[in-house]
């Protein structure tokens, strides 16, 4: 693992730990660490060193998880074909290259089974999300178009974002000045439109971003899609409202059935799919369904699920295992 103690190293090396995934051995590495056994973590209960990170580090490696900063991941995940081994990166450097393919488990991971890749990308967290709603909607109902309103958490920031969140409220509830280095604007008590440069349209590059991998992941998206990020003062989770206008008839509770057949989703918290009731935890969280009284095929969706961990660890440790499942050439 590359990027041991960054937001989605951590979580990632959780789930690992939790998980029975197949491992004779894992070693950790840090762009940061300078010199040997300066630096420890831990791993099922037994100590292991975070090691410095140079070319040939993960030569010997079968698979790597670059879960580092982009400018980290596109060095050494650029080294994947020629030091044959195979990598996942969790940071989106390469999400836009077409030759690499952008892998929601359980939406498109077939990909992996009919070609050999050296590298994956580990899509954008609402791409995880949206794509698993939409694939459960499309199969079932079928879709005419989709809205998507996204609360962004200041974890798409990484740690700067949340220390500036974390500060700037200490501040605030002080009476002290404010400082602001992630956001332009004060993010703490409030809602942003916008929150990096936009292009001639208006839009965001994670928005655009978004917009790309849907079209890459979903293996039918013929439908309108119109989606926008709003920045919200929460440190984890993305909560998304969707208005789906649907092909064929149901109502609320067939739309619920439909959700609740799919072992990912979970229905059990209808008032309190909240940020805070969500982080965390490893599903998708759908709360309430409304259906448009005077448009009886439009149905509005809350979902939240936390972006660290169902969003990026997750995903990519099935990634993993679907690497793994494959048959011997």
């Amino acid at each position: 693992m590359v990027g041991t103690d960054s937001l989605r190293g951590k979580e990632l090396r959780k789930i690992l730990e939790m998980r029975n995934f197949p491992l004779e051995d894992i070693e950790f590495y840090d762009p940061d660490v300078e010199e040997e056994y300066s630096k420890l973590t831990q791993f099922r209960g037994e100590p292991k060193v975070i090691h410095h990170l140079e070319k040939d580090s993960l030569r010997s490696a079968d698979l790597v998880f670059l879960a580092a900063d982009k400018k980290v991941n596109r060095e050494y995940g650029a080294l994947a074909n020629t030091q044959d081994f195979q990598a996942i990166d969790l940071s989106g450097a390469f999400n836009s290259e077409e030759s690499v393919p952008v892998v929601v488990a359980g939406v498109n991971d077939e990909l992996i089974t009919k070609k050999p890749f050296a590298l994956i990308a580990n899509p954008h967290p609402v791409t995880v999300v949206l794509s698993h709603i939409f694939q459960i909607v499309i199969k079932k109902f079928g879709i005419s178009r989709a809205v998507s309103f996204i609360l962004q958490p200041v974890s798409a920031f990484e740690e700067f974002g949340i220390e500036e969140l974390a500060d700037q409220s200490y501040c605030l509830l002080s009476s002290e000045s404010l400082s602001k280095k992630v956001f332009s604007e004060q993010i703490a008590f409030n809602i942003l439109s916008h929150t990096e440069k936009a292009d001639d349209d208006g839009f965001s590059s994670a928005e655009n971003q978004i917009q790309a991998e849907l079209q890459r992941v979903l293996p039918v998206h013929d439908f309108p899609l119109f989606l926008s990020i709003i920045q919200a003062p929460v440190f984890y989770t993305y909560s998304i409202m969707t208005f789906l206008e649907v092909k064929r008839k149901t109502d609320i509770q067939g739309m619920k059935d439909a959700f609740r057949k799919h072992p990912l989703f979970d229905l059990s918290l209808p008032t309190r799919s909240s940020p805070i009731s969500v982080a965390g935890k490893e599903k998708i969280f759908i709360g309430q369904i409304k259906r448009e009284k005077n448009f009886p095929n439009g149905f509005w969706v809350w979902t939240v699920a936390d972006n660290l961990i169902l969003g990026s660890a997750l995903n990519a440790l099935e990634i993993a295992e679907k690497f793994l499942s494959r048959p011997s050439s």
